[in-house]
């Protein structure tokens, strides 16, 4: 279908018109003479090809084909508002979709005081939450299917990457609560050596499995690992049915399972660290918000 060439102004003064019905205070609301408010008309239903209005002396009315355009009319005025603020609000970051990875245990630390304050400051903008581990984010980040991603040890080389740290917090032993070492209140790390690791698989967040692995060797110790998984809830429930222990964490700890005991660690000085990361070149104003947002939770708490 041929799409119509008819100027904005012209379905301006075609709705005043109508809406008043006289060429006067027409004019007068419009902010301009009548005599282009006349012609702006004229040229208008040159276009549709028929007269949208009688004119009587002291009475004007909308004819059968003015009647039918008007609504026509309103719809597209009051659509090119909504999107001008639409466009606006998006433009000024008030507006618009984040999308957001986030690693699961992050659920139980910084995620939900994070999007609830940054939902009240800015409730427009819808947010696209998507559960990943850190490779999948960095994937997403450089195929821009999320615009932040919130993961744990972040790789060292991603040079088209910004990070900041958001968090850190040390590590605890996951143990069977019927395993021997759960009487204790910390575990020193030697003591682990004998027993079977459930770890997460190392595709999934390399720096915080060589970490694991890393605190393991400098104990004196290779960790058998005889079984792995994706998530710190199913590594918890592995754990709590017998199949071995693991390091995780602290936070994991609000993971209450009965059959799993989370011990301090010694020694006690290495730490994860939770970061944001994002595209350095994204200037979405969303992800400044979400930045400064992080910021100031961080100094709130």
């Amino acid at each position: 279908m041929e799409r119509p060439e008819l100027p904005l102004p012209q379905l301006h003064a075609f709705v005043v018109l109508a809406e008043e019905l006289h060429f006067g205070h027409a004019a007068a609301r419009l902010g301009i003479a009548q005599p282009p408010l006349s012609q702006q008309i004229r040229r208008l239903e040159d276009k549709v090809g028929h007269a949208l209005f009688t004119r009587a002396p002291g009475r004007v009315t909308l004819t059968p084909a003015g009647r039918e355009l008007l609504p026509a009319a309103r719809r597209v005025l009051t659509d090119l508002a909504d999107g001008l603020a639409t466009a606006r609000a998006v433009g000024s970051g008030r507006a618009g979709r984040l999308r957001i990875g986030f690693a699961a245990s992050l659920a139980l630390t910084v995620l939900p005081g994070l999007l609830r304050t940054f939902r009240h400051r800015f409730p427009e903008v819808r947010l696209d939450i998507h559960e990943m581990t850190t490779a999948p984010q960095i994937t997403a980040l450089h195929d821009r299917t999320i615009d932040i991603g919130l993961l744990r040890e972040p790789p060292a080389d991603e040079p088209e990457l910004g990070f900041r740290t958001v968090l850190t917090e040390p590590f605890v032993a996951v143990l069977p609560s019927t395993h021997p070492l759960a009487a204790q209140r910390t575990v020193r790390l030697g003591q682990l050596a004998d027993s079977p690791f459930v770890l997460l698989p190392r595709a999934v967040g390399p720096p915080l499995h060589d970490q694991i692995i890393g605190l393991c060797t400098a104990a004196g110790f290779t960790p058998e690992v005889v079984q792995h998984a994706v998530e710190w809830q199913t590594v918890c429930a592995l754990v709590e049915a017998g199949l071995g222990v693991s390091l995780a964490p602290a936070s994991i700890r609000r993971i209450r399972l009965k059959g799993v005991a989370f011990r301090g660690i010694e020694p006690g000085t290495a730490r994860t660290e939770v970061a944001v990361a994002w595209r350095e070149n994204d200037h979405n104003p969303l992800v400044a918000h979400l930045l400064a947002t992080i910021s100031q939770e961080r100094r709130r708490t």
